[in-house]
């Protein structure tokens, strides 16, 4: 059965729309003692937000934040599933970060770009905490955000989401002085005409993952617009990302795996001044960390993201 399908009238998506309920101040996941709420940030955009357990004997401790875009190809997935919502009970636990999983409207009823400026709204809203007396007043971001830690993240789309609202930050600046201090790009769902040898893992993957683009984008030039693919020729500079630390996770069995790669040694000849890494996970396919999130392969990328959000 495919994920989804598509009608002139209607969109039945059969695979990320569950919905399972934040925890809202009641009681803590109880097998990490992560708190999560959810908050209407716009009409448009909402969000999910995971608090790990805070040391009752400190006052206010300030915590990383990562700002996350969930994948799907654009349109399926849910900051409100089930399968977020048990990767990042997980990961705010394992790494001790306050997350805010950004709920962006999907295409093909919204098409590309609709999640670029959602995305965007998102990240103004969470850098609005870091004036004094904040508009959409949230107490777990004005009390606990460290915002000269702030990082963007998603994997797939989302990582691709990721990257623009970054290389928007760099062409725009954040309010009140905020900075992007890392990106964390997990599969980013990049493509290009130019060949590489993953396309040849899956073919019928890769066609999928075009033809997906087409749809999901209908003003698109093909697979060099730089929305799709930041390393053609018109596409802004990768030298202008406004973060100083950036980490890039493959898989081996990934028909992306080399599109993502590209993006590592791309950023790094670009004259951008920051740090990168790259972690592959021996041979594991696309977000196989959703999928099979106990793995060992899983638990050690889940290790690496963890020290990358507390350097």
């Amino acid at each position: 059965m495919p994920c989804i399908r598509i009608y002139k009238n209607r969109v039945e998506r059969y695979f990320g729309s569950e919905f399972v309920a934040a925890s809202d101040d009641v009681s803590a996941d109880a097998t990490t003692g992560v708190a999560s709420r959810d908050r209407v940030i716009s009409p448009e955009v909402s969000a999910r937000l995971y608090l790990p357990r805070i040391d009752p004997s400190a006052d206010k401790p300030k915590l990383p934040v990562l700002v996350y875009y969930h994948g799907g190809g654009f349109c399926l997935g849910s900051a409100f599933n089930p399968t977020f919502h048990a990767y990042f009970n997980n990961l705010a636990a394992l790494a001790g970060v306050l997350v805010v999983s950004v709920e962006y409207r999907l295409a093909p009823e919204h098409p590309v770009p609709a999640a670029y400026a959602d995305s965007w709204d998102a990240l103004a809203w969470v850098v609005s905490h870091a004036a004094p007396a904040a508009a959409g007043f949230e107490p777990w971001l004005a009390n606990h955000a460290d915002f000269a830690r702030l990082y963007l993240g998603g994997e797939s789309a989302g990582a691709n989401i990721a990257h623009h609202v970054a290389m928007r930050a760099g062409a725009e600046g954040l309010a009140h002085g905020a900075t992007i201090h890392g990106l964390l790009m997990i599969h980013p769902y990049f493509l290009g005409t130019d060949k590489v040898a993953s396309d040849d893992l899956d073919p019928a993957a890769r066609e999928s993952l075009a033809s997906l683009w087409r749809v999901m984008c209908p003003t698109t030039t093909g697979e060099d617009d730089p929305l799709i693919n930041p390393f053609v020729d018109g596409a802004p500079g990768l030298e202008a990302l406004a973060c100083r630390r950036v980490l890039v996770c493959i898989g081996e069995g990934d028909v992306l795996r080399d599109r993502g790669r590209a993006y590592y040694d791309r950023l790094r000849a670009s004259g951008w001044s920051g740090e990168a890494d790259i972690w592959q996970a021996p041979g594991k396919g696309h977000t196989f960390h959703l999928l099979e999130p106990l793995c060992p392969e899983a638990v050690a990328q889940d290790k690496v993201i963890a020290e990358f959000l507390n350097h």
